[in-house]
């Protein structure tokens, strides 16, 4: 009877355990998306700032950030990729000198990142 006590312990510890180590996993996930986001989200807000003030080079740089967290970010999803996507295109018109036209995608972009 000893030994069936002991084993009936070990394996509710066990059942425990693994609840607690699922939910705080989940908790680790859910937290560093909210974290990846915002290392995404804030260099694109920062460059609207610089490419409103024509200074296209800060404004590159960084949108480079943003492009790199994005990609280690990892995000699958069909709204990470058209963020992603619009990211790029809001690089390329700030390059080529248009303002308004890439401040709209840029937004356009962090919304999206925004959303998920």
């Amino acid at each position: 009877m000893n030994i069936f006590k002991k084993t009936l312990l070990i394996l509710v510890m066990a059942i425990s355990f693994s609840a607690v180590s699922t939910v705080a996993s989940a908790e680790q996930a859910a937290s560093q998306s909210a974290s990846g986001n915002s290392e995404i989200v804030t260099p694109i807000e920062k460059a609207v700032v610089e490419i409103s003030k024509s200074d296209f080079a800060a404004a590159q740089v960084l949108l480079k950030a943003a492009r790199v967290a994005s990609e280690r970010s990892g995000g699958n999803s069909d709204v990470a990729k058209q963020a992603y996507a619009l990211l790029i295109q809001g690089q390329i018109l700030a390059k080529k000198g248009e303002v308004n036209n890439a401040i709209a995608e840029l937004n356009k972009a962090i919304e999206l990142y925004k959303s998920y």
